[in-house]
């Protein structure tokens, strides 16, 4: 698994840990909601703790241009000249 893929997965579980730990607040229950308070805010710490840990620094540059290549030539016309390139030469 790529850097790129682990930093995305754990970005989405941390907003997740921090959508159970506003869960209570948003439904009004605060009394009965400690475990959700709790293992929210650990959700969300653990997995910023290990996106830190795991993705140190950006995603390489070979990734970064490999993504991007493979994205261009799916969604890339036939000619290769830019869209608003004079005709003539």
């Amino acid at each position: 698994m790529s850097r790129c893929t682990l930093r995305s997965i754990f970005t989405v579980l941390l907003y997740f840990g921090v959508a159970i730990f506003l869960y209570p607040y948003l439904t009004g229950r605060l009394s009965s909601g400690v475990l959700y308070l709790v293992g929210g805010i650990g959700l969300a710490v653990l997995c910023g703790i290990l996106r830190c840990c795991f993705t140190e620094g950006d995603c390489t540059e070979h990734e970064y241009a490999a993504h991007k290549a493979a994205h261009e030539s799916a969604h890339s016309p036939s000619t290769s000249s830019h869209p608003h390139a004079p005709s003539h030469p």
